[in-house]
C-alpha cells in the first residue's frame, strides 16, 4: 500500500517535469520566432531611414538648385517647377524617416507575445500546482 501513493507522486513529478520541459521549449520556440519578426522589421526601419536619407540630400539639391535659378531668374517657371519638385521630394523624405523611426523603437523589438505567453503558462501551473 505504501507503494501506491510513492509510485502516483513519481508519476505527478515526472508528468510535471515533462510538462514544464515541453512548456520551455514551446517558449523559447515563441521567442525564436518573435525575435525574427522583431529584427526583420529593425530592418525595414533601417532600409527606410536610408531611404529617407538618400531622398534627402537629393532635395536638397534640388531646392538649392531651385534656389539658385530662382535667385538667378527672379519669378519664371523654370525656378517654380524646381521649387515643387524639390519640395515633393522633402515630404517623401519626412514620411520615409517618420515610418523608418516608429519602424526601430525598442518597444518594437519587446518580445511581448513571449512575455504575455510566460505570464499565463507560470499562472497555470501555479494554479495546476496548488489546486
Amino acid at each position: 500500500m505504501s507503494n501506491g501513493p510513492q509510485s502516483s507522486i513519481q508519476s505527478l513529478l515526472g508528468d510535471a517535469l515533462r510538462e514544464t520541459s515541453e512548456l520551455a521549449r514551446k517558449e523559447m520556440a515563441l521567442f525564436r520566432t518573435e525575435m525574427t519578426s522583431n529584427v526583420r522589421t529593425l530592418f525595414i526601419g533601417l532600409a527606410l531611414m536610408v531611404g529617407a536619407g538618400v531622398f534627402g540630400v537629393v532635395a536638397l539639391f534640388v531646392l538649392v538648385d531651385a534656389l539658385v535659378k530662382w535667385l538667378a531668374t527672379v519669378v519664371h517657371s523654370e525656378a517654380l517647377s524646381a521649387l515643387i519638385v524639390g519640395g515633393v521630394l522633402l515630404v517623401v523624405a519626412i514620411v520615409f524617416a517618420l515610418i523608418g523611426r516608429n519602424a526601430m523603437s525598442l518597444s518594437t523589438l519587446a518580445p511581448t507575445r513571449t512575455t504575455r505567453q510566460m505570464r499565463q503558462d507560470a499562472r497555470a501551473l501555479s494554479e495546476r500546482v496548488s489546486g
